[in-house]
């Protein structure tokens, strides 16, 4: 008698447990390992093999602790989502603390299209930038395509980051700053860098810039990248030069994938955003923006969409920005509030009135006020 399998059921075959994935045709399954990888997936005839191919069963552990029903019926549903996700389009799905809204997924189906990822993410001021590189990177993990990244910002994001890869995206970061690097690297072999103990990191662009640092983090950079604030490493002044230059270095390799994100990618500076786009290809460097061609091909690395174009076009995310109304209400003073309001103003006024007529002499008095 010939089973069915749906993709998501559990079996086991040539003597180890697989997950089945969705069946090419009428007779056949496809399946991925529980602890494979997509290179492991195979495609097998069940009449063809020389045991049957059965439900996967797994017996309880010899010193399995005595139980209610309830937190075990919650344990067996866990478990099954968790192995499930792996026959869905994204790995990830059971990984997330939120559910990522439609547009969100855009940037993610265009990562997967591509050999070895190279975007250039430049949506609006709070879509979610942050969260539509998260989901690229957590899908490339669960995946078992990256096992190690960086997440090169500007200082004073670098615990903001740390904070969200924890609580969205369950991943643990280490923030790599002036102020945290030499207790990371304290006690580690000589052999052994900062970011070989450390796969996750976040690293503050102005401490990782510095051409002390610049040249070992190029050789020790993991092969998945991305950088928060972009267009903030492509100008002319030294600070940028610096940044920009780490950045070129890393893009010199093309398997490195890498994910650029800014809500400004082209301020006016042509020069500045042509530096923009060779992160992402060396030739887009000088690209002809007239010419179909190279937008053709610059299309499929880069995405932009503003808030009105998620409001008022087919992604139904109305609900995601709430229109701002303003309203002007009047506000009484009381006795005692207008009394301490009367008093300031008078001995401000005394000050001031104090330092004479000269203008110079007033403005240092109101500024000691």
């Amino acid at each position: 008698m010939t089973i069915n399998y749906a993709p998501g059921d559990l079996v086991r075959a040539r003597g180890r447990e697989w997950v089945a994935l969705p069946s090419p045709r009428d007779g056949v399954l496809a399946l991925r390992p529980l602890s494979g990888g997509e290179s492991d997936t195979i495609v097998l005839d069940p009449v063809l093999e020389l045991l049957p191919v059965e439900p996967a069963r797994f017996d309880l552990p010899a010193d399995a602790a005595v139980t209610v029903q309830a937190k075990a019926a919650l344990l067996v549903d866990a478990m099954r989502l968790t192995l499930r996700r792996g026959a869905g389009p994204f790995r990830s799905a059971a990984q997330l603390a939120f559910e990522p809204r439609t547009y969100q997924l855009v940037p993610l189906l265009m990562a997967l299209r591509l050999a070895a990822p190279r975007l250039l993410i430049a949506d609006d001021v709070g879509i979610g930038k942050t969260i539509e590189a998260g989901l690229i990177l957590r899908e490339l993990m669960d995946r078992g395509e990256v096992d190690a990244f960086s997440i090169l910002c500007p200082p004073h994001l670098v615990e903001q980051w740390v904070g969200e890869l924890k609580a969205r995206f369950g991943i643990d970061a280490v923030p790599v700053t002036s102020g945290t690097a030499s207790r990371l690297e304290r006690g580690l072999p000589l052999a052994q860098t900062l970011f070989d103990a450390y796969p996750f990191t976040v690293v503050s662009l102005d401490y990782i810039k510095a051409e002390k640092r610049r040249e070992g983090f190029t050789r020790a950079c993991p092969d998945f990248v991305i950088v928060d604030e972009a267009h903030a490493c492509v100008g002319t002044h030294r600070g940028r030069q610096q940044r920009f230059e780490l950045l070129l270095r890393l893009a010199r390799n093309p398997e490195r994938r890498m994910l650029l994100l800014t809500a400004t990618p082209h301020s006016g500076d042509e020069e500045a955003f042509a530096r923009l786009l060779s992160l992402v290809d060396p030739s887009f460097a000088s690209m002809d923006f007239e010419d179909t061609r190279y937008r053709e091909r610059l299309a499929r690395h880069f995405v932009q969409r503003r808030r009105i174009d998620l409001v008022s076009g087919e992604w139904d995310e109305d609900r995601a920005f709430p229109k701002h109304e303003t309203t002007e209400f009047a506000y009484r003073l009381s006795d005692a509030h207008r009394a301490f309001q009367e008093a300031v103003l008078d001995y401000c006024f005394g000050i001031v009135s104090r330092a004479g007529s000269g203008q110079r002499e007033r403005r240092l008095f109101a500024m000691d006020i």
